[in-house]
C-alpha cells in the first residue's frame, strides 16, 4: 500500500499494531526540531538515535500527560538497549512521518491505560533490534565474531582482546547494519533499568519551567484566536455582529466556524477573548433546549423497567431465581455526567498554505489528529503533519474527540502563512466536553439461609460511549464498553464474584448531551454499583464484608489477592482506632487486578478520609515509584468524582462553567494514600486507571459502616450524612 492511495478514512480507523521491521539510515524531522535546522544524526534504527557523545534519544508514540508513559516505554527500551540511563532523552516521532513509513511506530493512541501495556513488546524488540546492531557494527570494525562482544551501559567490549568502545562511536556505522530477523527479549526477573523506581525524565524540565505545553507554543508571526460555540447541545449560529468588534484592539477577523461556532481571531488571546465575549452572536438553540438533568433521569428510569435489554454476562436463570427466592434484596443507584475538567483546556496551533497543513498539539491520538487536520485542510494526508506536545492532562478528552484541531485548521485557512493558536476558555471547555456519560443501575439478589447469593440481577440504563462512534453499536444496540468489570473474562474486566443464577443487562438509552472515554470509563460506576451492592448483601446476610467477598471471589484468586492484600494492611481484622471505620472494595479492568480499603469518620455529619490502601496487580511493574503515583493521582480523581463530581445539564446546557460549581478535591482534603504492589508476572495489564474504580465504593461503604446510610446517588455532597 503507498500513501498516496490511503484514505482518510481508512487512516483514520487503521490504527493496528505497527508494521514489521525498521527502516535505516536518517533522522526524522520531528517535532522538537520542526522550526530549526539540525545536524544529520545516525539512526540505529526507528527507535533509537545516538549522538556522537552517547546520548541516547528514544523515540516514543505514545502521548505523556502526566501518568509518566514516556519514562516508563524509554525503561523498557534502554532495557534491551543495554544503554547509559543517565544519557538517555526521549523525542516524539510524528504521525505523518510514521504513516510513510508503513506506521513502524505502530500505534499512537494514548488511553485505557494501553500505553505499555499494548506496545511494550514491539518497543522492547526495538531496542533489542539497535543493541544487536550496534554490536554488529563494532564486531565488523574488530573483525571478530559479534558473538565474542558484551555490552553494558552503551559500551561494547570485546573481552578476548581488551577492546572497547562506546555506542556514539559506532553508531552511523550501526545504521548501515542488517536489522536482525529475530530478536530474543529478557525474562524480566533480569531487568536492570526497566522494573526499577527510576526518576521520570520530564521533572527536571516542568519544574524549571522548559517544558512546553500546548498553552505555551509561540511560533513566529502567531495570531491568536477564542471561540464561543452554542451553549446549548445541538444548537447553532443564527447570526453575529461582527461590526460591532471589527475595531477594537488587536482584532483582525470575526469567522463563523461550522453552524455551531464564531471565532476572534486577534494578536493576543486575550484581546481575541476579550472582543468575543463583546461580540453580539443570536443563537438558534435548536431541539434540545427544554432538556434538563430530570428529563433525562426520567429517561434512564424507563430504561430499568424496559423489558427489551441487551445481555452482557448470563449465567442460569436469574429471573426465577429472584422471582422464587424467599429473600430479594433490592437497590438503585446513578451516576452523574462527569467533566474532564483537564488543567491545561483544549487547544491546537495550525499553519495552512495551498500545499501543506501544519498542526501542533497536546494530543491523545496524533493519528487522529492527522486525519482531522487532512479532512478539514482538504489537502492530502501526505501533505500534512502533526507535532505533539506534552498534555496539561488529557482523561480521555484528548483522544477521539477532536474538534479544536478542526477549528484551528479551519481559522488558519483564512491566514495563509501565518500560525493560529486556538485556546479555548475555561468555560468553554467545560460547556463543551464529551462527558462522562450518566447511568442508572437496579439491582435485585437472592440470598438463601445461609447467607450465600444465589440470584444476581443488575440492569443499567444509560448513555453509550461507542453509540456515536460506531455504526454496528448504533444498529445493535450493543456496547461492549458498557460491561467494563462486568464481563466473563477479557482484559477489560471480568466480574470477580461466582454466583449461579447471574443476569447483566444494559438498556440504552442517548440523552443529546455528547458521551466520551473519561479516565477509567466504564469501569467507574459499574465498581461502585457492584462494590455498594455487594456490601448491601453482606449487611443483609449479617456477614462480615470481607468474609461474604471471600467466599464469592474464591475461584478467582487474583481478585482475591488483592482484596486480602489491601485487607491486611489495613488491619481488618483488628479493630479501629475509635470513630473510625472501614469499608472495601475490589474490582478487574484494563488488565489489571485492584482492590481498595478505606478508612472514614464522619462528624457532625462531615466526612473525614483518614487513609485509603490500594493494591494492584498489573502482572509486571516497569517503574514501582511511577505506579505509585499513579494510584494516589487515580484517588485524587476518583474520590473527586465520588464526593463531588456532577454536571447537571438546564435548559439543553451544563450548568457548571468552571472550577468554582465543578468541584475537585483539594490537597487538604486528601487522605494518606498506601500502594500495594502485588505483581504476579504473565501478563501485562493497565495501572494509571484501574484503582480510580475502587475509590468511590471504597469509602461510601465506610461512609454507612460510619452512619448506616446507604449514599446510592452521587456525588455524595448532595446526601445528608447527619443524624
Amino acid at each position: 500500500m503507498t500513501v498516496a492511495t490511503l484514505s482518510r478514512r481508512k487512516f483514520l480507523i487503521g490504527t493496528a499494531a505497527a508494521a514489521g521491521g525498521f527502516s535505516l539510515g536518517f533522522h526524522v524531522p520531528l517535532a522538537a526540531r520542526a522550526e530549526k535546522a539540525q545536524e544529520i544524526l545516525p539512526e540505529v534504527n526507528a527507535w533509537v538515535l545516538i549522538h556522537p557523545d552517547d546520548t541516547v534519544v528514544i523515540r516514543i508514540a505514545r502521548s505523556e500527560m502526566g501518568q509518566g508513559t514516556l519514562t516508563g516505554l524509554a525503561q523498557l527500551v534502554a532495557e534491551e538497549l543495554e544503554c547509559d540511563w543517565s544519557k538517555v532523552t526521549t523525542e516524539y516521532p510524528t504521525p505523518g512521518e510514521s504513516l510513510r513509513r508503513s506506521r513502524i511506530w505502530g500505534n499512537f493512541s494514548t488511553g485505557g491505560s494501553r500505553g505499555i501495556r499494548e506496545s511494550h513488546e514491539y518497543v522492547r524488540q526495538g531496542g533489542a533490534a539497535a543493541r544487536e546492531m550496534l554490536i554488529a557494527a563494532a564486531a565488523s570494525l574488530w573483525k571478530v565474531p559479534a558473538s565474542e562482544c558484551s555490552v553494558a551501559k552503551s559500551v561494547i567490549t570485546h573481552p578476548a582482546s581488551g577492546r572497547s568502545v562506546t555506542y556514539g562511536a559506532v553508531a552511523s556505522l550501526a545504521a548501515q547494519m542488517p536489522p536482525p530477523t529475530n530478536v530474543r527479549l529478557k525474562d524480566p526477573k533480569d531487568w536492570t533499568i526497566a522494573g526499577k523506581p527510576l526518576p521520570r525524565l520530564d521533572t527536571r524540565d516542568k519544574l524549571t519551567g522548559k517544558q512546553i505545553y500546548g498553552v505555551d507554543l509561540k511560533l513566529p508571526g502567531m495570531l491568536n484566536a477564542s471561540i464561543k460555540a452554542c451553549p446549548i447541545f445541538g444548537g447553532k449560529v443564527a447570526s453575529f455582529d461582527a461590526a460591532a468588534v471589527s475595531g477594537m484592539p488587536g482584532v483582525r477577523k470575526v469567522i463563523q466556524v461550522d453552524e455551531t461556532a464564531v471565532a476572534v481571531v486577534a494578536d493576543t488571546w486575550w484581546q481575541a477573548h476579550s472582543a468575543l465575549n463583546s461580540l453580539p452572536i443570536v443563537w438558534d438553540e435548536g431541539p434540545n433546549k427544554e432538556v434538563t438533568s430530570a428529563s433525562i433521569a426520567a429517561m434512564l428510569v424507563e430504561g430499568l423497567d424496559a423489558e427489551e435489554a441487551v445481555v452482557g454476562n448470563a449465567i442460569g436463570d436469574a429471573r426465577a431465581a429472584v422471582a422464587g427466592a424467599a429473600k430479594v434484596v433490592s437497590a438503585t443507584y446513578s451516576f452523574p455526567y462527569q467533566a474532564h475538567a483537564t488543567m491545561e483546556p483544549m487547544n491546537a496551533t495550525a499553519r495552512y498554505t495551498p500545499d501543506k497543513c501544519e498542526v501542533w498539539v497536546p494530543t491523545q491520538n496524533g493519528e487522529g489528529s492527522l486525519s482531522i487536520a487532512a479532512e478539514a485542510s482538504g489537502l492530502p494526508i501526505e501533505q500534512c503533519e502533526v507535532y505533539k506536545l506534552h498534555l496539561g492532562g488529557g482523561f480521555g478528552r484528548r483522544g477521539w474527540h477532536q474538534e479544536y484541531v478542526r477549528q484551528a485548521v479551519t481559522l488558519a485557512k483564512q491566514f495563509p502563512g501565518s500560525p493560529v493558536k486556538l485556546i479555548w476558555s475555561r468555560e468553554e471547555d467545560m460547556l463543551h466536553g464529551a462527558y462522562h456519560p450518566t447511568t442508572q443501575c437496579r439491582f435485585r439478589a437472592a440470598l438463601d439461609a445461609d447467607g450465600n447469593v444465589t440470584a444476581f440481577h443488575m440492569r443499567i440504563s444509560g448513555q453509550s460511549i461507542l453509540w456515536p462512534l460506531r455504526a454496528e453499536v448504533r444498529e445493535s444496540g450493543r456496547d461492549p464498553a458498557v460491561f467494563q468489570g462486568l464481563n466473563d473474562g477479557g482484559a477489560e474486566g471480568a466480574f470477580g464474584y461466582t454466583i449461579p443464577n447471574l443476569l447483566i443487562d444494559h438498556a440504552m438509552r442517548n440523552p443529546p448531551v455528547p458521551p466520551g472515554f473519561w479516565r477509567g470509563v466504564n469501569l467507574n460506576q459499574n465498581a461502585l454499583y457492584v462494590e455498594c451492592f455487594i456490601d448491601e448483601l453482606a449487611h443483609e446476610a449479617g456477614i462480615d464484608p470481607l468474609h461474604f467477598r471471600r467466599k464469592l471471589l474464591a475461584d478467582h484468586p487474583k481478585h482475591l489477592a488483592v482484596l486480602d492484600a489491601v485487607a491486611e494492611r489495613i488491619g481488618w481484622e483488628r479493630p479501629p482506632r475509635h470513630g473510625v471505620h472501614r469499608g472495601l472494595a475490589q474490582i478487574m479492568g484494563f488488565g489489571s487486578y485492584v482492590a481498595a480499603a478505606a478508612e472514614v469518620s464522619v462528624t457532625d455529619g462531615q466526612l473525614k478520609i483518614h487513609r485509603i490502601v490500594a493494591a494492584t496487580d498489573s502482572g509486571h511493574i516497569v517503574n514501582p515509584a511511577q505506579a505509585e503515583r499513579q494510584v494516589e493521582g487515580s484517588f485524587v480523581y476518583g474520590l473527586s468524582a465520588c464526593l463531588y463530581g456532577e454536571c447537571t445539564i438546564n435548559g439543553g446546557r451544563v450548568e457548571q462553567e468552571n472550577f468554582d460549581t465543578y468541584e475537585v478535591m483539594r490537597m487538604d482534603q486528601m487522605p494518606a494514600v498506601e500502594t500495594v504492589l502485588v505483581p504476579s508476572g504473565g501478563f501485562w495489564g493497565g495501572v494509571g486507571e484501574p484503582t480510580i474504580a475502587v475509590a468511590g465504593p471504597a469509602v461510601l461503604n465506610a461512609v454507612f459502616a460510619a452512619t448506616g446510610k446507604r449514599i446510592r446517588q452521587l456525588p455524595l455532597k448532595n446526601n445528608s450524612l447527619g443524624v
